[in-house]
């Protein structure tokens, strides 16, 4: 299988759901990594909120709020691939523009994955309003692994049927000017006490400023 993102006038011609498709078993042995445990989700949703951080190779940052009571799963997921180091050096493979910014595969082309799928999970409180990050998959629902997506404007097709796990808090303008190829030089996650409104498509908490 291949990871393959549509473009937006062909997602909004037939409200597609299929942003991409993940081959989500390629991995070296020495890095086989494993799903999120049943004790890693629960401590993920007991603590809430985290904050990640992806510093690009170019020194700008993108800072991302990721919903862990809502999503708990997905994001001790996300959490466990950043902590080991999984997303550094990896590139933005794709990017559409006007709909989605996508990374996170080993690969570099849209093939790669963890070596393990994760089960959908979703929350009616997230939807895909800009600068939700969300778990890209297959058309099989249950086959993301670690390639996610940033949406670069709302696309309420995809709501209900890809993980939104979290929200943009600082820098959409550097998702905004991502190009493919570029370097995530290291992402990390840490517990975040903020409480901010979760987004949504009246008014949302995104700064286009990054520290």
């Amino acid at each position: 299988m291949y990871w393959k993102v549509i473009t937006l006038a062909a997602c909004l011609a037939v409200c597609a759901a299929i942003v991409c498709a993940q081959g989500g078993t390629t991995t070296s042995p020495a890095t086989k990594r494993k799903a999120p445990t049943p004790e890693q989700t629960a401590a993920v949703k007991k603590q809430g909120r985290y904050l990640a951080t992806i510093m690009m190779k170019d020194g700008k940052k993108i800072e991302v709020v990721l919903e862990g009571g809502l999503m708990p799963y997905t994001v001790a997921n996300f959490i466990n691939l950043a902590n080991s180091g999984f997303y550094n050096g990896l590139t933005f493979h794709r990017v559409e523009p006007g709909f989605v910014i996508q990374g996170g595969d080993p690969d570099g082309n849209g093939s790669g994955g963890p070596g393990y799928e994760i089960k959908l999970e979703i929350s009616d409180r997230l939807i895909h309003t800009k600068g939700a990050i969300s778990m890209a998959r297959t058309s099989v629902p249950d086959s993301a692994g670690s390639q996610f997506f940033i949406t670069l404007a709302d696309a309420p097709f995809l709501d209900g049927s890809y993980a939104v796990f979290g929200w943009v808090k600082s820098g959409m303008n550097v998702v905004e000017k991502v190009k493919v190829g570029d370097v995530m030089q290291i992402v990390t996650v840490k517990p975040y006490a903020g409480k901010e409104p979760i987004p949504n498509r009246a008014k949302r908490p995104v700064t286009n400023q990054t520290r």
